[in-house]
């Protein structure tokens, strides 16, 4: 039997509330938060021995560590239809989607296969406490914590993506070769996102606790070197410009159904015999062009609360179920005051000040102070306890409650 069935799982500990960004982080080498995104963000690679010091203090005191997530774990969660796995065999070269029976995961042991499961912040805790030492990133950018698990020689081949990723290698080995190549077109023949020509120029093999920081467009390789190698990814999203402002166009247009003033209809008293009627009249474009500048919709202010709400919308494979036996509003006040009310993890907040998005909507909107206040505490530091709090029935506090956006730490 291999031996990291055997071996003590690797428990992240706890991120500080407030993060030491000025200090040195063994994740990345000795460096502090701030120097790294100074140097590497979004710039250039960043391999990093020893990212995770406990691997090899494990090793030093002869003991093992592995993944905090058993490989029985992740097939079990692969069964699942709440949450979005993959499979992928090379040799040849396939791709399916979960949920998958039991039957159809192949044995640790088979080679040439890698199953890929999404979203693992919001399916085990291990995952959400590593996430959380990402904060130094803006929560606007994280898209989620992967986990891809791989026989001996299984991959997803050479590719590039459009984002930030940090490679972070939990159990087993796996060889990493990138290339800074301008080259990035595909072969059309496969099922797969794979480069057409992948010209190697760096290669490292990481051990547990290792990791590798990308930035978007990077060619890269990561090919498993043993049996249950585990790797996990925490990628952080680029949205296009375009994306960004159809969304903002988009929530725009449906505030405007809040402004009496445009149920107005066009009137023209003043216009003229026109000699050409197949023009778009004048007036008419005088009037909009009013209205336009009365609305300020050239200014990115206008934008900016659709954006939020649309960069707060969760996961499409997102699934939010209420409390079984839902506390009263007085229950919910009284459990707040001793008990962490936290965003559950599949939940987005994002702070446009000084209003608080969750979940695509406006929480903060038509609430007291002291509701505003704690959205606002609950968007900084992702839990929230509070005395004394009051008007909770019919917040949108409660409200988020009541739907499973928010839970409290005991649950």
């Amino acid at each position: 039997m291999p031996s990291f069935y055997l071996s003590k799982p690797y428990q992240p500990p706890e991120a500080p509330k407030n993060l030491p960004l000025n200090q040195p982080w063994a994740l990345f080498g000795g460096m502090s938060p701030e120097q790294f995104m100074k140097r590497y963000w979004h710039k250039k690679p960043l391999l990093v021995r020893g990212a995770i010091p406990a691997f090899e203090l494990a090793k030093n005191n002869h003991q093992e560590f592995t993944s905090p997530i058993s490989a029985s774990e992740l097939f079990k969660l692969a069964t699942d239809d709440l949450v979005e796995s993959r499979l992928i065999q090379s040799k040849p070269w396939s791709f399916q989607s979960g949920p998958f029976k039991k039957s159809s995961i192949p044995k640790v042991d088979h080679q040439d296969w890698t199953l890929l499961l999404q979203g693992m912040e919001a399916h085990h805790p291990a995952a959400a406490t590593l996430l959380s030492w990402f904060r130094f990133i803006p929560d606007a950018r994280l898209d989620d914590l992967m986990i891809s698990i791989a026989g001996v020689g299984g991959g997803v081949g050479p590719h590039f993506d459009s984002y930030d990723v940090f490679l972070i290698q939990m159990s087993g080995r796996r060889q990493w070769q990138i290339s800074m190549q301008k080259d990035l077109s595909l072969n059309p023949n496969l099922p797969l996102k794979i480069l057409q020509h992948f010209q190697v120029e760096q290669e490292w093999v990481l051990e547990p606790g290792d990791m590798l920081y990308l930035p978007p467009h990077i060619a890269h390789d990561g090919i498993a070197l043993d049996a249950g190698c585990q790797t996990w990814s925490v990628g952080f999203r680029s949205p296009s410009f375009k994306e960004l402002l159809q969304e903002g166009l988009w929530r725009l247009a449906e505030s405007l159904e809040e402004i009496p003033g445009l149920e107005e209809k066009f009137a023209d008293p003043k216009q003229a015999a026109s000699t050409n009627p197949e023009e778009l009249p004048i007036e008419l474009i005088k009037q909009l062009e009013k209205k336009l500048t009365g609305l300020k919709l050239d200014q990115i202010q206008q934008f900016l609360p659709g954006i939020t709400a649309y960069l707060t919308e969760p996961k499409q494979a997102a699934y939010f179920t209420g409390p079984m036996m839902p506390l009263s509003p007085s229950q919910f006040a009284q459990k707040i005051s001793s008990h962490a009310l936290l965003p559950h993890p599949q939940t987005r907040i994002l702070s446009l000040r000084p209003n608080i998005y969750c979940n695509g909507e406006l929480v903060s909107r038509d609430q007291t102070s002291q509701i505003q206040g704690a959205w606002r505490t609950l968007a900084a530091h992702k839990a929230l306890t509070q005395k004394g709090l009051q008007s909770v029935e019919a917040s949108s506090l409660y409200e988020a409650y009541l739907s499973g956006w928010l839970i409290f730490q005991s649950q």
